[in-house]
């Protein structure tokens, strides 16, 4: 069994084994890069959440059958192809926001390969701008850009998100060199009532958000 199995669709398992093989040769060039080269050039390179966050994720979306789900930081794709096919199964809208409409082109190009492209909404832009312009509400988040960022992006989406909206925020371990903007967000996080929140150790680190509020009529 290959990971590529996480998709029924052949299409998209195609595409998953691309990504796959993307990421292996970019791990031996970064490899080979002279020290502090990589940070001069990492938008270059695919960065994935992995194959165990990101079937995490399509499973977590189909089982939560959101109505919206929202992923910040669309990158070249990877994730977005996991929430998209989850978007197909459950039914569900994906609007995924990234600031470069390169990488996003070619995000595009992939899932409309894996024949996920109904099922995904592009926006293009400052992701606070395009928050705010956007009603919600939001059932899923995934939360995966630059570390100073969160804060900010979690202000802005945190009104908005629905009773039982869950809250996927990656690299809450690692990597390391944004401590003071990951404690920041986990505070802002943990001072809402209505918030509970676990980090679970895989991946880079995830941490998982829930929406409960007090007057839920399940509690």
């Amino acid at each position: 069994m290959t990971d590529s199995t996480f998709f029924a669709d052949p299409r998209a398992a195609e595409v998953f084994a691309e990504y796959q093989a993307r990421h292996q040769r970019e791990l031996a060039l970064t490899a080979e890069l002279p020290r502090g080269a990589f940070g001069e050039r990492r938008d270059e390179f695919l960065l994935p959440v992995g194959a165990q966050v990101g079937n995490f994720l399509r499973a977590l979306a189909i089982g939560r059958d959101p109505g919206v789900i929202l992923e910040l930081g669309t990158s070249y794709g990877y994730s977005t192809l996991f929430l998209a096919d989850a978007a197909r199964i459950s039914g569900s809208r994906l609007v995924t926001i990234d600031l470069d409409p390169k990488k996003q082109e070619y995000s595009a190009a992939m899932l409309a390969r894996a024949g996920l492209a109904d099922y995904v909404e592009y926006r293009t832009g400052d992701a606070l701008d395009l928050i705010a312009a956007d009603p919600g509400p939001f059932d899923l988040v995934l939360l995966d850009v630059w570390k100073g960022l969160y804060l900010p992006c979690f202000e802005a989406f945190y009104p908005k998100l629905s009773e039982e909206g869950v809250i996927v925020s990656d690299n809450m371990i690692y990597p390391e060199g944004a401590r003071d903007s990951v404690r920041e967000y986990r505070a802002a996080v943990q001072a809402k009532p209505d918030l509970q929140t676990a980090l679970l150790p895989f991946g880079s680190g995830i941490e998982l958000t829930v929406r409960w509020q007090a007057d839920n009529p399940k509690l």
